[in-house]
């Protein structure tokens, strides 16, 4: 079989396509032909060594896919030849196939696409964690979302809107502001490019608060970090919740009088952790999302696919900070 292969670091354009065995399923295990495979940023940073995993090279970038049981391992019960499934990986998706735990796959339900598949439970399930456990929104708050026409960024603003928040989609241009006012937003706010001196932050900042109106956001949802971070907190209401959950743009200092003077707390989102050590919380929320998705309440935005043989480009797109809803190599 075919697997594109990091065996040096570097960026996706070290990445070689490689011929290897077929595996093996083994006890516990699924044999799973891979269809989709979405891009995140995780797989711009593990190819680089800097995520916070480093799996032995070589090894195939790729954390969440959809595909074709194959082959069931000893032991393994409800699962089939033939059965169509979501698989969280880590890293490996960017193959045409792969071992999957059969206890952690979930089916693909009838009518959804592979793509679609792929690209559903990281960033809809971050969102959900990072709303609901870490931000505690509420009916009503005002939900700011930094970075809004991502893959985290989209999801967030559609579950903001599901669970009645008042969601303002912050986003670096007016293409990706009617992508998130076709999300659901109820406002928008185009911020300019980074990275910004002393002046251009506190005009970013007074942008924002001019933004989330009132006595500010409650809840800001922040997966671009950088330059932004700052500015952003400065618009959060007394007691808000500024939820950490990424950093393409740079990893920022805060000053940490803001909190004292907002009395606002500044809550690290680790979806990958958290699912680990609860993982009966975190199929609680997958279970919402399956029934949100079938409401048509949350719906994947994939915006772009790549054939297997140029997955490197979808990666290289998504460094660029280019990427609109999700990004999908497709593997056939």
């Amino acid at each position: 079989m075919k697997s594109l292969l990091s065996k040096a670091p570097g960026g996706p354009e070290t990445l070689e396509l490689t011929e290897v065995a077929d595996p093996v399923a083994g006890p516990g295990q699924l044999l799973v032909r891979v269809k989709a495979c979405a891009i995140n940023y995780p797989d711009v940073l593990i190819i680089e060594d800097k995520y916070q995993f480093k799996p032995p090279r070589p090894f195939a970038p790729g954390g969440e896919i959809a595909g074709i049981v194959e082959a069931v391992g000893e032991g393994v019960e409800g699962w089939k030849e033939g059965d169509r499934l979501i698989a969280m990986l880590g890293h490996g998706g960017l193959a045409e196939k792969v071992l999957v735990g059969a206890a952690t796959a979930l089916p693909l339900p009838v009518g959804r696409s592979f793509e679609e598949g792929s690209a559903l439970i990281l960033t809809y399930a971050t969102s959900i964690h990072a709303l609901l456990d870490r931000g505690k929104l509420k009916e009503g708050q005002t939900l700011l979302v930094l970075g809004a026409a991502g893959g985290v960024g989209l999801a967030a603003v559609e579950l903001g809107k599901a669970y009645g928040a008042r969601v303002v989609a912050a986003v670096s241009s007016e293409e990706k502001a009617e992508v998130a006012k076709a999300a659901g937003a109820d406002a928008t706010l185009v911020y300019p490019r980074g990275p910004f001196d002393k002046d251009a932050s506190k005009a970013l900042a007074q942008q924002f608060k001019e933004g989330v109106g009132g006595q500010g956001a409650d809840v800001i949802y922040d997966p671009v970090g950088g330059d932004y971070a700052e500015p952003a907190l400065r618009s959060i209401a007394w007691e808000g919740r500024y939820l950490v959950v990424g950093f393409p743009a740079g990893i920022p200092k805060l000053p940490l009088n803001l909190t004292l003077l907002k009395s606002c707390d500044v809550c690290g989102v680790f979806w990958g952790a958290f699912a680990a050590r609860d993982p009966q919380a975190n199929a609680e929320h997958i279970h919402t999302l399956f029934r949100l998705w079938d409401e048509g309440k949350i719906a994947p935005k994939v915006s772009a696919t790549w054939p297997l043989e140029r997955a490197g480009e979808a990666i290289a797109h998504m460094a660029a900070r280019k990427a609109v809803g999700k990004l999908v190599v497709t593997v056939d």
